[in-house]
């Protein structure tokens, strides 16, 4: 379990984490209205896959995919400045939420 905290600045998209040619789950719940997704681009394209927006009590799930063979960001985008607590973990088959709170 690889539990993260990051400082968020309020406005635009916010890259929390860069992968490239792996896959891998991320687990958010908070803050409430922030919204969250994955970023792949390449030399001439992007495309956004997996668009959430968190509520505070369910935990939202992203998977980074073989698609990762082009980069893959996750980010976030908070009405306010904040800090984002978060989980990463290698892999997504059979990849749970962390048994914790957030």
């Amino acid at each position: 379990m690889a539990i993260r905290t990051k400082s968020v600045s309020a406005g635009d998209w916010r890259t929390l984490e860069t992968f490239w040619n792996v896959t891998t789950t991320a687990f958010f719940q908070a803050p409430p209205g922030a919204e969250i997704k994955i970023r792949y681009s390449g030399w001439w394209f992007g495309v956004d896959r997996q668009r959430q927006t968190l509520d505070g009590e369910n935990i939202k799930r992203l998977v980074v995919s073989p698609w990762s063979v082009f980069t893959a960001r996750i980010q976030i985008r908070v009405k306010q400045n904040t800090n984002v607590l978060y989980d990463v973990e290698p892999g997504n088959v059979a990849v749970m939420p962390p048994s914790i709170h957030f």
